[in-house]
């Protein structure tokens, strides 16, 4: 018997030294590219390119950041992204938020039809010719409310919302209808706080979504340069890398300016480009990690 046991645990042993190390070589595996991207950032891409950076930079230097962060319009850019995100998710969560809250009641007029409506769009979409032609009926075109407006409402996420809605309790909300209060002073006072980890979620994935979108830039607010995002001067900027390499040299006049950007090369201009249009969702989500896995969880038991 003491054998047996003995052999058992040993065998759990193998396992999770086995399990352990599997982990940890996938985690390794999928780190390592962000990790040689901003690597090769601050290196200086002479030496880069003779030896490509491994676990260090070669020749450490702050060079492209310090290009690519003087380029025009690259704070601009910065504020009409920050915005959009903000508000864009702002919006969104609470339109989703309220709108999943309200499918949850029974008495709605017509709520089995209307969800089934929003749950077709997940399916059909009117294509982009279809969406263009209404964003020009709206008068959207050109407007910072081009980027907002169309995302208010994401059935996706409604869903997840509801779903997450259901599983409360239905008493904490009765006994505050029984003390007089009305739909909206249920949802804010204890749908919203008891909803934390589904709201969380819905933040990050309508955030995400948000910093990184471009194609929207590109094609409803190409004529208003002011409303240009991050991410679409970084696209432009990444499709025309040989083209700001040489830009930045030649407008280099003194010696000591010219020694700084000798090192910009295009690669170093399209690595230092993806850190810095990811560098804010690696800062925030893990704020939102605690939340995340809760909320995709529960959220995601029924539809």
């Amino acid at each position: 018997m003491e054998g047996t046991t003995i052999k058992k645990s040993t065998s759990r042993k193998v396992f999770l030294v086995f399990d352990y190390v599997l982990m940890i070589a996938i985690a390794l595996i999928c780190i390592y590219p962000f990790w040689y991207v901003l690597c090769y950032s601050f290196s200086d891409t002479a030496l880069a390119s003779i030896n490509s950076p491994t676990f260090l930079p070669r020749g450490f230097t702050l060079a492209n950041y310090k290009e690519i962060l003087t380029l025009d319009g690259f704070f601009h850019s910065l504020l009409i992204s920050v915005l959009r995100t903000v508000i864009g998710t702002a919006a969104s969560v609470f339109c989703c938020s309220f709108l999943g809250y309200l499918f949850t009641k029974g008495k709605m007029p017509g709520r089995k039809l209307l969800y089934r409506f929003v749950i077709v769009t997940m399916y059909i979409n009117g294509g982009m010719i279809a969406t263009y032609i209404v964003m020009k009926a709206y008068g959207l075109l050109n407007t910072f409310w081009v980027y907002i407006l169309p995302g208010m409402i994401s059935a996706y996420n409604m869903v997840l919302i509801k779903t997450y809605i259901e599983q409360l309790p239905p008493s904490l909300e009765e006994s505050a209808s029984l003390d007089g209060a009305g739909y909206t002073t249920c949802f804010f006072k204890i749908i919203l706080p008891l909803s934390k980890p589904i709201i969380a979620t819905v933040i990050v994935f309508v955030a995400v979504g948000q910093w990184n979108s471009w194609f929207d830039n590109h094609i409803y607010t190409r004529a208003n340069e002011s409303l240009t995002t991050l991410q679409y001067l970084l696209y432009n900027y990444l499709n025309e890398a040989q083209r700001i390499a040489e830009q930045l040299k030649s407008a280099s006049s003194s010696t000591d300016v010219t020694q700084a950007v000798a090192a910009i090369s295009p690669k170093g201009v399209r690595m230092t480009i993806t850190v810095l249009a990811s560098l804010p969702i690696f800062v925030v989500y893990p704020f939102m990690q605690k939340y995340f896995a809760k909320g995709i969880m529960v959220g995601a038991v029924k539809g």
